[in-house]
């Protein structure tokens, strides 16, 4: 089977890192080509430059973004209107308008999406979501704690410098989460975004669970972690170094051939972006 062409928005560290490597390794995805707003960037990714986005869509039969999510959600409704598959990363937008808007545009033109919520993707955490649902679960706790925002880190951009960990690493943590524990309908948070984040999650059903979010610790820090207790039992994530990107390629696309139908799409994205909005509200001063 041919693999997919896949179209990169953005040329930043993780695009170089991850996105670029990921559609150009093949068998299930080739990258077709990147845009980006630095073309000298996206000359380092080893695919031809568009100068216009619009032909960069030409180009291909899905685009995949990494850009920061202002851009996404402006670029995104663009790719979407001219039927285009989207493999898009977290958060889905800057803001939950933003969020709605692109998810309503993907929606109304019918086209594929997908999330890289990448957590989701390795084999070790599909082995903790299934013990999960086997020991009748009704609380749990993660924690995230980095130095990611100080110093010249490569992920110290303006919009993380700006939002903290809440908006970058909160997506990932009350995924794995409400996976874990069942959809989340309620959040209350306290904190700072930019130092510590706490947030209590209820999950329906009644389960409960405890985030710790942190994006500007120093010293020796722990890897992240997720732990979640039940009537029968208990689950625990791990750390693990395993580079979940090619399960990511795969199944975007066999999202991509399938015509959409990935749990992880955009509606759900928008469903993350409204728990972390309403968290956001209460932090704000």
């Amino acid at each position: 089977m041919e693999p997919v062409a896949v179209g990169l928005v953005g040329a930043g560290p993780w695009a170089e890192m991850a996105h670029a490597p990921m559609l150009a390794r093949g068998p299930h995805t080739r990258l077709a080509g990147v845009w980006a707003r630095r073309p000298e960037a996206a000359a380092r990714l080893g695919a031809p430059v568009y100068e216009r986005v619009e032909e960069l869509f030409d180009a291909c039969e899905a685009v995949a973004f990494c850009v920061p999510p202002a851009v996404q959600a402006e670029l995104g409704i663009l790719a979407a209107r001219a039927g285009k598959a989207l493999l898009l990363e977290k958060p889905l937008a800057d803001s939950l308008e933003n969020a709605e808007r692109l998810a309503g545009a993907i929606a109304e033109a019918g086209v594929a999406s997908q999330m890289v919520l990448t957590l989701r993707y390795a084999p070790q955490t599909r082995t903790f979501l299934a013990r999960c649902g086997d020991i009748q679960a009704f609380g749990g706790h993660a924690a995230n704690i980095s130095g990611a925002l100080l110093g010249d880190h490569h992920f110290a951009t303006p919009w993380r410098l700006d939002r903290g960990a809440l908006l970058d690493v909160g997506p990932h943590v009350i995924d794995l989460l409400d996976a874990a524990l069942g959809p989340v309908t309620g959040v209350r948070a306290h904190g700072d975004p930019l130092r510590w984040t706490g947030l209590l999650l209820e999950h329906e059903g009644g389960a409960v669970s405890e985030v710790s979010l942190c994006m500007a610790a120093v010293g020796d820090l722990p890897p992240a972690s997720f732990a979640v207790y039940g009537r029968t039992g208990n689950a625990v994530l791990l750390p693990f170094d395993d580079d979940p990107l090619e399960t990511v390629a795969e199944e975007f696309a066999a999202t991509v051939r399938d015509g959409g139908g990935h749990p992880l799409d955009a509606a759900h994205g928008l469903r993350l972006q409204r728990i972390i909005a309403e968290a956001e509200s209460q932090l704000a001063p």
